[in-house]
């Protein structure tokens, strides 16, 4: 019987450093999906200098984990400056978007609405 596994693609039971587990792609956005389903997303990202997602919306709550670099924010009408070993929390339904400043890595972990 195959062990279920709720988070993937990384080591089990090892110490490890998360920004060594994704790698950057010169002019691209890089992602790898941890874990996702109808309650919860992990998602690790790289982003090249300059590269963008652009303004959206979830229904979950957002919160951003920069591991590597920085970035700029937007979250409704206001911008911030995320730096390595900083975070940031997006409500949901609230415009978002995120510009790597320089290489970038960081981990979004979104949170959506129980359903039962």
């Amino acid at each position: 019987m195959e062990e279920k596994q709720f988070i993937r693609h990384l080591p089990r039971a090892s110490v490890l450093t998360l920004k060594d587990q994704i790698s950057y792609q010169e002019g691209q956005i890089a992602s790898k999906t941890l874990a996702q389903n109808k309650n919860v997303s992990l998602t690790l990202f790289a982003f090249d200098k300059d590269e963008e997602i652009s303004s959206h919306q979830s229904t979950g709550d957002a919160m951003i984990q920069v591991l590597e670099g920085k970035a700029r924010i937007m979250v409704g009408k206001e911008f911030f400056e995320v730096s390595e070993g900083e975070s940031i929390l997006m409500p949901h339904d609230v415009d978002h978007a995120v510009y790597a400043l320089e290489p970038m890595k960081m981990c979004l972990t979104v949170v959506f609405p129980y359903e039962r």
